[in-house]
């Protein structure tokens, strides 16, 4: 994992982030760490892009019917008790 060091960070912003996350049952860092997720999360334009290629990498390939294969498993002796 990498770490990441923040300077110049004004000493009542700091004071009020980490009572904000302890507020809020977090550490400080713990809070910094899901901002920063957060942050980081790709933009919509890039997750249309990744949906795109995964689709274009399963297409033709057959799906299964998850309701079929439940009403074949309790069909047999595999969905008996």
């Amino acid at each position: 994992m990498k770490q990441m060091i923040v300077r110049n960070i004004d000493d009542d912003t700091a004071e009020r982030f980490k009572a904000r996350a302890k507020a809020a049952g977090k550490s400080a860092e713990q809070a910094l760490r899901e901002l920063i997720a957060d942050y980081a999360k790709p933009a919509k334009e890039e997750a249309l892009r990744l949906m795109d290629r995964i689709r274009a990498k399963t297409a033709g390939k057959e799906t299964l019917d998850p309701v079929e294969l439940i009403r074949r498993d309790r069909d047999t002796d595999r969905g008996r008790l």
